[in-house]
């Protein structure tokens, strides 16, 4: 019975210290502080706002930036930061969902000339989201972001064109701006293709032949 004891006794402590060496290590590793993340470049947050993947990259980085966000802008009015906190608030990424405010900070950036503020603002007034669906609203920020060379808003342009509504001293700009974009992605070239096609048949040939030049 004693040697039973014993050999009970120091199974116990041998599994004592192996789940000691287990545990403590992922204890160490949960306490352990977030790694600091820096606030994005200019550059930087353009292209992950030109490649939709801003709000992604907040969500990766733990939600750390968000006051560093919020301060650029609101307090230093940076159009990328603009945009960014506009999307925050309109889609509840680390922050509560303010959809008012989100709309606000995009039409902010948007009139400071970004372009993908300006697409999205038109894309959102052309598709009623957020906002009251507003097509002479969307002309007007599709506009702007085409002849930018926002290629989502050329392309978006000139379908709405192409139901009827807009000036037809539009369609000139419309069609040159998207005839001169450039893409490697096929589908998109053959729905250009489609749509400029569609646009032709509301235009004069010399005009047709006029907004094929070179930008």
């Amino acid at each position: 019975m004693a040697s039973i004891e014993i050999r009970n006794s120091t199974m116990m402590k041998q599994l004592s210290v192996y789940l000691f060496l287990c545990i403590v290590p992922l204890l160490v590793k949960a306490a352990a502080p977030l790694e600091a993340v820096q606030i994005y470049s200019q550059d930087e947050l353009l292209d992950l706002i030109k490649t939709n993947s801003h709000l992604t990259r907040v969500k990766l980085d733990n939600c750390q930036l968000v006051q560093d966000i919020e301060a650029r802008a609101i307090k230093m009015n940076i159009p990328a930061y603009q945009f960014l906190f506009g999307d925050m608030l309109a889609y509840a990424v680390c922050i509560d969902r303010d959809i008012e405010q989100g709309i606000y900070y995009m039409r902010l950036a948007a009139e400071q000339g970004l372009p993908e503020a300006l697409e999205q603002m038109g894309r959102y007034y052309h598709l009623a989201k957020f906002v009251q669906r507003d097509l002479d609203q969307a002309v007007i920020y599709l506009r702007e972001a085409a002849s930018l060379g926002n290629l989502n808003a050329q392309m978006r342009l000139v379908t709405i064109f192409n139901g009827g509504v807009g000036s037809p001293r539009d369609y000139e700009n419309a069609y040159r701006w998207l005839f001169n974009s450039v893409t490697a992605d096929k589908k998109v070239y053959k729905k250009i293709t489609a749509l400029l096609s569609q646009l032709e048949t509301k235009m004069p040939p010399s005009v047709i032949k006029r907004a094929k030049r070179a930008l």
